[in-house]
Parts: structure tokens; sequence; C-alpha cells
């Protein structure tokens, strides 16, 4: 059956404000106010440089799991196992932002201490968007690299040559220092798409932009309500026709997160929501001058733009030039919500007498 397709309502909120409101609703809900900026800061800002997936749509959800005690909002955060250039962080099932806030800015001064800088992360909440810890390292001069991984939650891909769910989407991330305008980094799940952008196409009303799903009969499918929720339908993990080189980076990345992080596999119904995450940085000037590196980067770049180009395709960007655009662009023009989102953040900060933003309110 063809997906419905809707016109959807998008009301436009400022950054500031809606960063302001996002802190506002989670400091109302019992979240010290250090934590409640971590949570607000990043999830506006993936909605500053346009990945709406994993910006102020998931906040509901977050509070949801802080009101029945699977997030809580004021543990601390603890060291274990520390050497010169390891650490385990224990996060005791806090929030995954500022839980891997610490832990990069931790790996981050190892490697400037000792080059190099590698830390686990375990009992936390969902960490958001990883291009945002890469970018935090590159702008301190290390090169870095994040995995993640969903411990014992449900999960939403099906592995190589599989219908079923037995993998999270198992994003990774590398952040680069360089001279660039924005942010050099890469930042991409294992699965063809990330969960959270099926769950903006629905809301949209849109399909996704190609047959990403294995429907609950085996069949490929662009319709993103073929993924339930829960069960039923499972992603592709990337590659098209290749699929096996997204299978096997999901795989490592579960090593990584999961398995060297202690949080384990499959699914756990009566667990708590639980993101293992590695995070490793390397200082550059351990290796050569970081003014002459961050030269080469730049040199680097323009030369792939000088490359000639193929039919259909006006210029070539470098990884994270389109976020480091959008996010220059929503700067200006303000931020678009899709319109049920906006009410499920309306809906919320009603019920902890948070007052809407007076531009807003009653969309």
């Amino acid at each position: 059956m063809p997906i419905e397709r809707r016109r959807v309502t998008m009301p436009t909120v400022g950054t500031d404000q809606l960063e302001t409101f996002v802190r506002e609703i989670f400091v109302a809900a019992g979240t010290p106010p250090g934590p409640a900026a971590d949570v607000a800061e990043h999830l506006v800002s993936a909605n500053l440089v346009g990945h709406d997936s994993h910006g102020v749509n998931r906040a509901p959800g977050y509070i949801r799991l802080v009101e029945t005690g699977h997030i809580v909002p004021d543990a601390p955060i603890e060291v274990y196992d520390e050497t010169d250039t390891t650490a385990v962080v224990d996060a005791n099932w806090g929030l995954g932002f500022s839980a891997t806030n610490h832990a990069t800015d931790l790996a981050t001064a190892k490697a400037h201490a000792h080059g190099t800088g590698a830390v686990t992360i375990r009992r936390q909440s969902h960490m958001g968007r990883l291009g945002w810890y890469s970018a935090r390292a590159a702008e301190r001069g290390v090169i870095s690299f994040v995995v993640a991984d969903s411990g014992r939650a449900p999960k939403v891909v099906a592995p190589l040559g599989g219908r079923a769910r037995r993998l999270g989407t198992n994003p990774l991330s590398f952040g680069v220092p360089s001279e660039l305008d924005g942010p050099l980094v890469l930042d991409m799940a294992t699965s063809a798409v990330a969960q959270g952008k099926t769950r903006i196409a629905k809301a949209r009303g849109e399909l996704l932009p190609y047959p990403c799903i294995v429907a609950a009969d085996g069949s490929l499918t662009r319709d993103p309500h073929a993924l339930g929720e829960d069960d039923g339908g499972a992603l592709l993990p990337f590659g098209g026709d290749q699929v096996h080189k997204g299978y096997g980076l999901s795989f490592m990345v579960e090593v990584f997160a999961g398995l060297l992080t202690g949080i384990g596999f499959s699914h756990d119904p009566g667990g708590f929501s639980n993101d293992g995450a590695f995070v490793a940085a390397f200082a550059v000037d351990r290796f050569r001058p970081l003014e002459e590196f961050t030269r080469d980067v730049r040199a680097f770049v323009d030369y792939l733009k000088d490359t000639p180009l193929a039919d259909g395709h006006d210029e070539i960007l470098y990884p994270g030039e389109v976020e480091a655009r959008t996010a220059a662009r929503r700067r200006d023009q303000g931020i678009d919500i899709d319109d049920p989102t906006w009410q499920r953040l309306v809906d919320v900060a009603r019920r902890y007498a948070v007052e809407v933003p007076a531009a807003f309110d009653g969309h």
C-alpha cells in the first residue's frame, strides 16, 4: 500500500530560544542544571546541523525515561581502572550526553599528555549524535574515533542474510582538526539509515530514499511504517549490493562498544537503555606539528575539490561540509521543527509548567 503523503506544518524556532526551552523542560523534570544544559545543547546542535533525527524530537522520550527511572538524571559519573592512556567511565544510568562529553574530554587530555587516549563508557542512556563528540575533540587538536552500540536495548538491524533484528544502528565517527570553515567530521550509522530518520519520515509523511527496510514478510521497502517501534521489520546494514561491508563494520562496532565495554549484546526486555561507547583520541603534534597538519588537510580538500565533476554533480564536498552550511543557514533563519514534534514538546512543557516560547505557543 502506498504511503500516505500529507502536508506537515513546520514551526520555526531560534536556536537560543529552542535551547533554553529544552533545558528548562529537563530542569523542571528533575535534571540538574549542568546535565540539562548538556542535553539541550546537544539536541539543538543536531537540529542546527540538519540531523533532525537526533534533535529535539528525542526530548519527550528522554523525559519519559526519566519519569520511569530508566534515566537517573543526577547520577554521578565515575572513572575506574584509569591509566595514563586508558580509562573506564561508568555513568550509573545517567544522561549519555554528559557522560560522553566527560569521556571525550578525558581521552583528549590523555592524548595531549601521552599521545593517545582511549576510554570506554558503560551504563549510560542514549548519547545522541556521535559527530558532536568528534568535533569536540577536533577543536582541541586531536584526531578522534568514536563508536557506539545499544547494548541490551531493543535491536533494529538485521545481519547479512537475515530478516530479524540482531544489531543496533551501531554508528561510528571520526573527527579531524583542520583550518576549514566547519568541523571535518565523518559521522555515520552502519545501518542503511539511522532509525531516527525513519521516525522523521513517518512524522513528515515521506518515503525513505531507497528500499532499506526488510519487512516482516522478507520484502524490501521504502515505507518507514514497515519498521515497527517494537518488532516487525528490520533495517539493512548500509552498502546496497555490497551490504557485507556495512555488516562487517557493524560487527566491529559491536566488539568495541558492546563487548569491550562489557555491556553485552542481544536484547534484555527488562533492561535499561544502555549505550556502550568507545572513544579514542590521537594527538596530532606527537606525529608532526599541528599547524603543518591542518594546512595539509586544507590543501588535500582543495585538491579534491579541483577534481573534474561527474555528470549530475555541482561540487565536491568534504565530510561535514553539508552540516556546516546547514548550521550557518539555520543560525540565521531558525530551525524548522515538524508539528508533531513541536506538539509533543509543548505537551511535556505544559505538564511541567514550563513556559512555551510566546511566538510559538498554540502550535
